[in-house]
């Protein structure tokens, strides 16, 4: 698919633009700007009132006024580089323009005395007299028409200035075509929104403050735009996957019922609507490609072990992914009790396992022996054949991404991918990152699992901690230790795991304490949690390698140090490795001193709610949608008119209205649909574009 032609103006060089030379489009670069359409999406930041006043005395100073005075008299600065005043009145007052630095005979040529001129920018009062210090705007009568009542101010960057960003602007504004509509004509009408290059012209021209709000009618337009355009791309994506040939799995339940009939409680009605969209997913002829998202404890291995029993029933295999060593082996053990219920054979590969061990396990793999596979990346590997993959679980998403996704999908000929996340995503940001994918939420918990006492204890108060840590050790409990630093570190006032650890083995008594940071080496690692998990050792004390997925169900202690240094998602997934047992479980966050009003937010967010979602969503509020997923490593898009945080319903009307179309019109060859291509074109979603040209 080309680009049309109508575009080309708009995507030639920036130095085609008048008064932007080679070295200006240079300094334009760090603002995204490399092309005359992305000064169209550089919208005003804010905007400052220039409407014309008679006085300043009209004003109440500091602020910004615009009026005309006559120039008095000119004070030159006492000393280099000192002060040059230049007395003027605007007929009720009389006051002064400053100038630092002021070049010899420029002022006198700017403002020559006896003339009038209009003069804007901000007003203070110092020694009880008005004064301007360098006016903004310094214009003859005659030309200060051309200064807007409201003027728009521009996020800006070393040696761009307002003015030359507003001429820049313009110069785009001119080149801007008039394009057919890609709206939905109904839901234009029913928004009241106006046509795009309208939306442009009104929302680099604000007439007041409550033009530049997101709500704004023309902002909602061009934030909807690029809402409707990123969900076409990953809609676009979405068609792609179901057009590859997917394999029908049709489960005839034995498997699974025997699991059902083995467990101490029924499953939840979350996790029986989750297995219902997965199975039906596994059995339509479309490769599956849905995320399933669960609270901490809402059970998802449970889910996720019915998923592979249904490719097993099917006659094929299943294979689970997790992101580290430590979480597959976790994974192993959780689905051991399952698979032995339904009768299967499950095994787990990691990079541990060599020589004959391997070869006989992928063996036992090619040949169809192995029924369920839990492994790391190392499934990835060339040798790594199944005779039938059916479904693969990817647990972690967020480690992981879309790239992988797509080789673990070739392993098998056409496998079903499922991926599981145990962090909630605020609905807004699911759109966003996952909006290719078909999502099941788990938002209940299972019967049995008991409510975490969470409780906030400053570090004053430490040696009390240590001395109730004590005691629940005597009635044979066992506790994690979270420790923010590995090692102590000149620049932070944060107590190191090595520190705490030696603190609490010279109090509980040397063999009742173990280590884990994330730079030990694996094996270490791993048979420190080993120990810790048969009981051996009583206090983990522990970096946030144990964040995710780690089960010990007779832990019920855990004690967050300096809590107010972690994210909310982060002390929820800590908080969330307790409380897995029978016993009352304890969360203790202890926090420094002073506690910051953001500090206390989220420990007192986390103490009054265990709901994931509500704490994602505060999490979300609190930091952004960038810091929340770590936009680095999200792959989150980043949108210049749209925010994603507080325009979520919006989000949603382009989500659906993208499927609709491509529904309608798979090829975007309709009227809307080549409108589409421009808009796509517009706003660089280069992989829809190779999308469709693919299609």
């Amino acid at each position: 698919m080309s680009r049309p032609e109508i575009l080309f103006p708009l995507f030639a060089d920036l130095e085609t633009l008048a008064g932007i030379g080679a070295r200006t489009a240079r300094a334009m670069e760090p603002l995204g700007i490399s092309r005359p359409k992305d000064l169209l999406f550089q919208l005003p930041q804010s905007g400052v009132d220039r409407r014309r006043r008679a006085s300043v005395g009209d004003v109440v100073a500091p602020a910004t006024v615009t009026v005309e005075v006559t120039v008095l008299a000119h004070q030159p600065a006492r000393r280099k580089g000192g002060p040059a005043r230049v007395l003027v009145s605007d007929g009720r007052q009389d006051w002064a323009l400053v100038f630092f630095h002021a070049r010899g005979d420029h002022l006198t040529r700017l403002l020559p005395v006896g003339e009038r001129r209009v003069v804007s920018g901000r007003v203070e009062v110092f020694d009880g007299q008005a004064q301007m210090v360098h006016p903004d705007h310094i214009l003859r009568p005659e030309e200060a028409h051309d200064l807007p009542a409201y003027e728009p101010v521009y996020p800006l960057a070393a040696g761009v200035t307002q003015k030359l960003m507003a001429k820049a602007v313009a110069g785009a504004l001119a080149r801007a075509p008039d394009l057919a509509e890609w709206i939905d004509p109904a839901l234009k009408a029913r928004e009241g929104w106006p046509g795009w290059l309208d939306a442009l012209r009104a929302a680099h021209a604000p007439q007041e403050a409550a033009d530049l709000a997101p709500g704004a009618s023309a902002r909602a337009r061009l934030a909807y735009d690029e809402f409707f355009a990123h969900q076409l791309t990953l809609a676009l994506a979405r068609a792609a996957g179901r057009r590859l040939p997917g394999r029908v799995s049709h489960g005839d339940g034995r498997l699974r019922a025997r699991v059902l009939a083995a467990l101490p409680w029924p499953p939840t009605g979350a996790q029986s609507r989750a297995i219902g969209e997965i199975a039906a997913d596994m059995a339509a002829p479309q490769r599956m490609n849905r995320l399933l998202q669960g609270d901490v404890g809402a059970g998802k291995t449970l889910v996720a072990m019915l998923a592979l029993l249904v490719a097993v029933e099917a006659g094929g295999q299943g294979v689970m992914m997790a992101p580290t060593e430590i979480l597959a082996r976790q994974h192993h053990e959780g689905l051991a009790p399952l698979a032995a219920m339904a009768g299967v054979r499950l095994e787990i590969l990691t990079g541990r396992d060599r020589g004959a061990e391997r070869a006989a396990k992928l063996g036992d793999l090619a040949s169809g022996r192995i029924d369920i596979l839990v492994g790391t990346h190392a499934v990835f590997q060339k040798d790594v054949e199944f005779r039938d993959l059916r479904l693969a679980v990817v647990d972690e998403q967020h480690r992981f991404g879309v790239a992988q996704r797509m080789e673990l999908g070739a392993k098998g000929a056409s496998a079903d991918v499922l991926v599981m996340t145990a962090t909630p995503i605020p609905r807004s940001l699911a759109l966003v990152s996952y909006g290719d994918m078909d999502i099941s939420v788990l938002d209940e918990k299972p019967p049995g699992r008991k409510p975490i006492r969470t409780a906030l204890v400053s570090s004053a108060r430490i040696d009390e901690v240590v001395a109730h840590l004590v005691r629940a050790i005597a009635e044979g409990r066992q506790a994690y230790w979270v420790c923010p630093l590995v090692e102590e570190s000149e620049l932070v006032d944060l107590t190191s795991a090595e520190a705490r650890f030696a603190h609490l083995r010279a109090a509980l008594g040397e063999g009742r304490v173990g280590l884990v940071h994330g730079q030990m080496p694996p094996a270490e690692k791993d048979a420190a949690m080993a120990r810790f998990v048969a009981g051996e050792t009583a206090v983990l004390v522990a970096t946030t390698v144990i964040e995710v997925g780690v089960n010990v169900p007779s832990a019920s202690i855990m004690v967050i140090e300096r809590a107010e240094t972690f994210g909310l998602s982060q002390l929820h997934q800590l908080r969330g490795r307790v409380g897995r047992g029978s016993a009352e479980s304890t969360c203790l966050l202890v926090f420094g001193q002073p506690l910051s009003a953001a500090g206390e937010r989220r420990l007192t967010t986390i103490r009054d709610t265990e709901d994931g979602f509500r704490i994602a969503e505060e999490d979300l509020a609190m930091r952004g949608a960038g810091d929340l997923i770590g936009t680095a490593q999200s792959g989150l898009p980043r949108f210049r008119m749209a925010d994603p945080e507080r325009q979520s319903g919006l989000m949603a009307v382009a989500q659906s209205d993208a499927r609709r179309l491509l529904a309608e019109d798979p090829a975007l060859t309709g009227p809307r649909g080549r409108a589409a291509r421009a808009l796509l074109w517009l706003l660089d979603q280069d992989r829809a574009i190779r999308l469709i040209n693919v299609g």
